[in-house]
């Protein structure tokens, strides 16, 4: 079980990162929340969740080992895979996600691109019991989180190799695009690269 890498991030890509350890890298998933932190060249530390299938090896990769563990409680689920997983923690920080299993909020999970609202009853039915303890409280951190996607965004495009002022003038141009509910952070980040696109 590979628990963690060490290294230097040899390349970061829309939906992943390779870590040189010890001359040999290795492709890790990851969430635009971590690849964010991640910058080309400079050293990187992941928890990560090896997930072994007949026919691949897969790495995840995550900023910390909460959202590791949390990964991998919530695929204990019936029918959440680690894709689905990883597209929860890419929405959603840790405390937000256990908060809505603890409180059965069904309306916060169904936010997830792949969860609907039989998914979500079945993740609050199921997990409830071994979310562990949960603070609550002032739903403060939902609310920063909101408002981080430019952010992440900016970041995650600053890390891919795009200037700072390339990358505000994308976030800015996504923005307009936003009515009402904000799509995933995964998603603006796609529409963010493919405007790049068309102006590189």
């Amino acid at each position: 079980m590979i628990a963690s890498v060490r290294g230097r991030v040899a390349a970061v890509s829309p939906d992943g990162a390779v870590i040189e350890v010890g001359g040999v890298g290795l492709a890790v998933h990851c969430a635009p929340g971590t690849l964010a932190g991640l910058r080309q060249g400079a050293e990187a530390r992941l928890a990560t969740s090896l997930v072994v299938r007949e026919d691949s090896l897969t790495l995840y990769g995550f900023a910390d080992d909460e959202e590791k563990m949390l990964f991998e409680l919530l695929q204990t689920a019936s029918g959440v895979g680690p894709r689905l997983a990883q597209a929860v923690l890419a929405v959603h920080s840790p405390d937000t996600v256990r908060k809505a299993i603890a409180t059965g909020d069904t309306a916060t999970l169904t936010r997830v691109p792949g969860i609907g609202k039989k998914g979500a009853e079945r993740l609050v039915l199921e997990l409830r019991d071994r979310i562990g303890p949960v603070a609550v409280g002032t739903d403060e951190s939902a609310g920063v989180l909101v408002g981080a996607w430019q952010e992440q965004v900016r970041q995650g495009l600053v890390g891919l190799g795009w200037t700072a002022s390339q990358a505000d003038q994308a976030v800015a141009a996504v923005a307009e695009t936003v009515d009402g509910t904000t799509p995933p952070v995964p998603v603006l980040l796609k529409q963010a690269i493919r405007l790049l696109g068309k102006t590189r």
